[in-house]
């Protein structure tokens, strides 16, 4: 059995584990029990009735979070020409063609989200078994590959708090919907806008019911049950 810390134990004990916590109940508890020296991530964890098995029942998609996630993105682009200067122009914290993917080659890894541009996405391809297990490998299905025109766009959204979800193989998905630190109600609404995308992304090869619970838990944090009825019937604003 794993060790657990006398700090986790006693956060432990505060949450009822056979109650399905109402959303807004579960975020106020999710922040009282964070109580490392740092600002812990508070995340939600679906399990859906997807078959991961099945091409046509992955579900994978993006939610651009109102009050944003809480962390600084540091984004690469590659672009060349005048696409570079779009890129710089709208804050991109890396830009670059050859000379950044010979890098990455290399092992440098400083960045949290690269887009690209179409032009260069033959270039870039080679790079897809250092970024691809990394998630950082740009995707048109998640909107990091996109025309220069678009580019201010796709970089405002990643660095104000474009998330990105991702079914894994045991059919959980998770996702960051901000910091302890923030308010209750900014979120309850990074949390609803979060699940309105992934209900709206639901693959079409999924029968029956498609998500099946969903919790709440921060970083260093037990697991806290939220009642999945009443989590779904809320609307975001």
């Amino acid at each position: 059995m794993t060790n657990r810390s006398k700090r986790y134990l006693e956060a432990a004990r505060q949450i009822d584990k056979e109650k399905s916590y109402d959303p807004q109940e579960a975020i106020e508890l999710a922040k009282k029990i964070a109580t490392t020296k740092f600002d812990e991530t508070v995340e939600l964890h679906l399990f859906t009735g997807s078959d991961s098995r099945q091409s046509d029942q992955v579900v994978r998609g993006v939610a651009v979070l109102p009050h944003g996630t809480g962390k600084a993105v540091r984004v690469l682009v590659f672009a060349q020409g005048e696409a570079a200067h779009i890129a710089q122009e709208a804050g991109a914290d890396h830009i670059g063609d050859d000379g950044v993917i010979q890098r990455i080659e290399q092992g440098w890894l400083e960045f949290d989200v690269s887009i690209a541009t179409p032009d260069l996405m033959s270039k870039i391809g080679r790079l897809g078994r250092i970024l691809g297990r990394r998630g950082l490998m740009p995707n048109p299905k998640t909107g990091t590959v996109v025309t220069p025109e678009d580019l201010p766009r796709a970089i405002k959204e990643v660095k104000g708090g474009r998330v990105e979800f991702r079914m894994d193989r045991t059919a959980l998905i998770h996702v960051p919907i901000g910091k302890a630190s923030f308010d209750s109600k900014a979120l309850l609404e990074n949390l609803l806008v979060v699940i309105d995308n992934i209900v709206r992304s639901k693959p079409s090869g999924v029968k029956g019911q498609f998500l099946r619970s969903a919790s709440l838990a921060t970083t260093m944090g037990p697991s806290i049950k939220l009642d999945l009825s009443r989590t779904l019937s809320l609307k975001v604003e």
